[in-house]
């Protein structure tokens, strides 16, 4: 069987854009993961498409991965097919205030030409560590800004492998949520409308945000970004500070000490190590404040459950 389902991955990509056993620690933020079953790299929305429909005929999980910024994969790895929508998928058209982004861009990529092209609107997306795809999917917000207030059309890949295209309304941008995360589509193309503004004052606002970042955010670590989702009224990494956690680990999970916000990776850490720590953080802001926190870290794979 395996032998068959790599022939047909090799059909529509080149062999060595199949591999098979790779490590997820390679294609996390994180740099923690066992091995996925195959993980073959796409490059175009045709490629796409019919590997999806391979996936299905051979009753095979898959998971659509751009640069894995903020995800947690089990030490297990994940039993199924990881489609790359990163390297291979990053084309940018600028035409006056309008970008046509490929899925696999990195916003920073993004942000870099925005401002290149004396755009506004994108300085609160230029040191989020994730792709375009991924940002839409989740509705990546920072510094005030999110991704719902820039995208006018999102091209997607539906459930019955059909390409549709949504306005920015009809996608249903919620707080770290979308129709596409809640349906389960595949983010291919976004349309994004910024603003003419002055060169010298983007760089400002962008360069302002990054020294926050630096000063604030725990970037010397590996991280999947914000572990836990902003509970209403409060601060997750407030609540986690208050609950006297800064500095806990478990292994080389680690609260970060700059930023409780931030699950870090100080060495070795596995799935396992961050998923105990997720869950004692929970226990204990629950206990001493009757707030439940939400993980925005998303997980794949098989994890053990000491709930």
């Amino acid at each position: 069987m395996s032998d068959r389902i790599r022939r047909r991955f090799c059909e529509i990509v080149a062999e060595d854009r199949v591999l098979e056993q790779e490590p997820r620690a390679r294609h996390t933020t994180f740099r923690i993961g066992g091995p996925a079953d195959y993980f073959v790299e796409l490059e175009s929305i045709d490629e796409v498409k019919v590997a999806v429909r391979i996936c299905q005929e051979e009753n095979l999980p898959w998971f659509v991965l751009g640069r894995g910024s903020n995800l947690l994969v089990s030490d297990q790895g994940y039993r199924g097919v990881i489609l790359s929508i990163y390297k291979g998928f990053q084309k940018v058209e600028i035409d006056g205030e309008i970008l046509t982004v490929q899925a696999g861009t990195l916003l920073t990529t993004l942000s870099g030409k925005a401002l290149d092209a004396s755009l506004a609107g994108m300085e609160f997306a230029s040191g989020i560590p994730g792709t375009v795809g991924g940002a839409v999917v989740m509705n990546a917000g920072a510094y005030g800004g999110e991704m719902k207030d820039i995208v006018r059309q999102v091209t997607v890949l539906d459930q019955e492998g059909i390409v549709r295209t949504l306005t920015g309304e009809e996608m249903q941008f919620g707080y770290r949520t979308s129709l596409a995360k809640k349906k389960g589509y595949i983010v291919l193309e976004t349309v994004l409308e910024l603003q003419h503004g002055q060169k010298e004052e983007i760089r400002e606002r962008m360069q302002g945000l990054k020294a926050k970042r630096i000063a604030k955010q725990p970037l010397e670590y590996p991280s999947a970004g914000s572990t836990f989702k902003r509970p209403e009224g409060y601060f997750a990494g407030k609540l986690i500070m208050d609950a006297g956690l800064r500095g806990a680990h478990v292994g080389d999970a680690q609260v970060s000490e700059k930023h409780c916000g931030f699950v870090v990776n100080t060495g070795h850490a596995t799935a396992a190590d961050v998923r105990e720590l997720m869950r004692q953080i929970q226990e204990k802001v629950q206990e001493q404040f009757g707030v439940r926190l939400e993980p925005e870290v998303r997980f794949l794979g098989e994890f053990e459950s000491k709930e």
